[in-house]
C-alpha cells in the first residue's frame, strides 16, 4: 500500500482556522463501518448514536503552552523554542529556531528573566536538549510566557487558549491537543452520562510527531514517533466490564485508540499500565478493543487517515472524505468531526 493512496484534494478554505461556538455545534459525519452509509448531523447529536452500557474512552492530556520566545544572552538575537518532551526535571527536548544560534553551551533568557536556558546537547535529529532554570515553579512560569503550539496550518491567532484544550483536560504534557475531544461540552457530557453511557480516561501525551509527514512511498516502511501513555486501574476495569456486558468501547480520538490498541497488542488484554507506544495502525491491522471511533478529519497522506482507514475500511473513508469536501465540512484541528461505528 502506497502513501499516495491516502491523498485527497482539499481546498485551503476548508482548513478550519478558528473553533466554532459552542463547541458541540460543529458538524458530525456519521459513517457506518459495515454499510458505508453516511449521515450528516451536528456534534450534539452524538448522544443519539450512543447506547446505555457503551463506554467512551477519552484522552485527558492537557496541552503545554510550549512555544516560548526569548533572546540569546550573548548577542540579544531573538529565538523561538518549542518544548517537545520533558526528559527529567527541567531538562527538555526542544525545537529551536533559528537552530544555528543554539550551539552547546549557549544561554538564553525568556520573559525578561522569568526563565533561563542553557543548551546541553544536540540530538541526531537536530533537536536541542536544554536545561531550564527559574525562580518559581517551571510550569507556572511557562503558563505566564508560553503560547499554544498550534499546528502550522492554523495561521490565525487563538484568542482563548482554553479553546485548544478539551473541557476534561487534566494531565499536563502534550505538544498538541487531542482534537477529537474539543467538540465536547460539560453539558453534553452530563447528558451522555445521564443516558447510561460511561466515560473513562486514558492519558497519551501528544507529540509534534503527529504532524510529521510520511516521507516513504511504501506505508510499511514509515517509522512512527513514540509517545507516553497511561491507563489507570479504574479505566481498565471499566473497559473490561463493558466488554463482558456486551457494551461498545468507543475511543474519543486516534490518541485514545492508539493507547488502547497498543496495550492490547502488548499484553493481550487491557490492564492498568504506562509506557511508550510507537504503534502504527494502517489497513490490514486487526482491532482488538475498539467498536467505535470519534475523530476529526485528518491531513492527506498522514498516519491518522491511515488509522481511520484501517478501522472503517479504505474505500469507506476515501468516500467519506470526498463527501465531506463536497459538503464543505471544516477540516483538521478546529474542524468538524466524524463518528465511525
Amino acid at each position: 500500500m502506497k502513501t499516495s493512496d491516502f491523498y485527497y484534494d482539499l481546498p485551503d478554505e476548508l482548513i478550519a482556522q478558528t473553533p466554532v461556538e459552542p463547541r458541540d455545534s460543529s458538524r458530525l459525519l456519521v459513517l457506518g463501518r459495515s454499510s458505508g452509509k453516511i449521515e450528516h448531523k451536528h456534534f450534539y447529536d452524538i448522544i443519539d448514536f450512543l447506547n446505555p452500557g457503551d463506554l467512551l474512552v477519552a484522552n485527558d492530556s492537557r496541552v503545554l503552552p510550549a512555544r516560548i520566545y526569548g533572546i540569546k544572552d550573548e548577542t540579544g538575537a531573538r529565538v523561538e523554542f518549542l518544548l517537545l518532551k520533558q526528559i527529567a526535571g527541567n531538562r527538555w527536548e526542544t525545537l529551536c529556531k533559528p537552530g544555528k544560534k543554539a550551539k552547546i553551551g549557549t544561554k538564553f533568557t525568556f520573559g525578561g528573566g522569568l526563565l533561563r536556558a542553557t543548551v546541553a546537547d544536540i540530538g541526531d535529529d537536530g533537536n536541542r536538549i536544554v536545561d531550564f532554570e527559574c525562580d518559581e515553579n517551571f510550569f507556572a512560569a511557562l503558563d505566564k510566557i508560553g503560547q499554544m503550539p498550534l499546528p502550522p496550518y492554523i495561521t490565525e491567532e487563538l484568542k482563548d487558549r482554553e479553546r485548544y484544550q478539551t473541557v476534561y483536560s487534566n494531565e499536563l504534557g502534550s505538544a498538541a491537543a487531542p482534537t477529537a475531544g474539543l467538540h465536547f461540552t460539560t453539558e453534553l457530557m452530563d447528558k451522555i452520562k445521564a443516558k447510561g453511557v460511561n466515560i473513562a480516561y486514558v492519558t497519551l501525551h501528544v507529540g509534534l510527531g503527529t504532524f510529521r509527514p510520511v516521507k516513504v512511498d511504501d506505508v510499511t516502511k514509515h517509522k512512527m514517533h513514540s509517545e507516553h501513555y497511561e491507563i489507570p486501574a479504574q479505566t481498565a476495569e471499566l473497559i473490561n466490564r463493558t466488554k463482558e456486558s456486551g457494551g461498545r468501547i468507543i475511543a474519543v480520538g486516534t490518541t485514545s485508540c492508539r493507547t488502547l490498541e497498543s496495550v492490547a497488542s502488548l499484553y493481550g488484554e487491557i490492564k492498568a499500565c504506562d509506557g511508550f507506544t510507537d504503534i502504527f495502525i494502517y489497513p490490514g491491522y486487526e482491532f482488538k478493543v475498539l467498536d467505535g471511533l470519534i475523530t476529526n478529519f485528518h491531513l492527506p497522506e498522514s498516519t491518522l487517515i491511515m488509522l481511520v482507514s484501517a478501522f472503517a475500511g479504505y474505500d469507506n473513508i476515501m468516500n467519506a472524505y470526498k463527501t465531506a469536501v463536497e459538503e464543505k465540512y471544516r477540516f483538521f484541528s478546529f474542524g468538524d468531526a466524524m463518528f465511525i461505528s
